[in-house]
């Protein structure tokens, strides 16, 4: 798919269970700060190919597509990135979200990630708009988005439950302007 001289984003596939078993596990501290509590077989190797199989299900079906983000001289795995809750219609729109290897944060790769998976999502799904949701106490992440050319709207109130607590979330988005189809009716 996408490359750069950093990083490339490719959807995930059942081969890539236990390279993404070993992100999630060595980054669970780092993780659970931003992401909602996550059950113990999460963290097994069948946990994750359960979760890469049902995504690709997902993908099948137009509602979610899930990429790993691969460093470009390794070809580790060191993050992934989703585009989810997909809507057709009039709406056309959905949903990113990401985690990056506490490792590799500060490199520009997150930046780099979006912008590719932006760039599916505009060029590969049609879609009109991408929308993000970051709590206001993460400004790297809010940074990540905005050098990614989203802006921001507003915040949405104890929007999501992470790590057990509801916590607000700064809207951020990102508008496909070179879309110019017609409005399905």
């Amino acid at each position: 798919m996408n490359r750069t001289d950093s990083i490339f984003i490719r959807l995930l596939d059942v081969s890539d269970a236990e390279a993404l078993l070993e992100l999630e596990q060595q980054n669970k501290d780092f993780f659970c700060l931003y992401t909602p509590l996550r059950e113990a077989a999460f963290y097994t190797l069948m946990g994750q190919m359960e979760r890469i199989e049902k995504n690709i299900s997902l993908a099948a079906e137009g509602t979610l597509y899930s990429f790993g983000i691969f460093s470009d001289n390794t070809q580790k795995l060191i993050g992934d990135i989703s585009l989810t809750e997909v809507v057709r219609g009039n709406l056309q729109s959905c949903w990113i979200g990401y985690c990056l290897d506490k490792k590799h944060n500060g490199k520009g790769y997150t930046t780099e990630a979006v912008k590719q998976a932006v760039t599916y999502g505009f060029d590969v799904l049609g879609l009109h708009r991408i929308e993000a949701g970051v709590m206001p106490r993460n400004p790297a992440s809010i940074k990540v988005l905005e050098k990614a050319g989203f802006h921001k709207e507003g915040i949405a109130k104890e929007n999501v439950r992470i790590n057990g607590k509801w916590e607000d979330h700064q809207i951020l988005a990102i508008i496909n302007h070179s879309d110019n189809s017609p409005p399905v009716i």
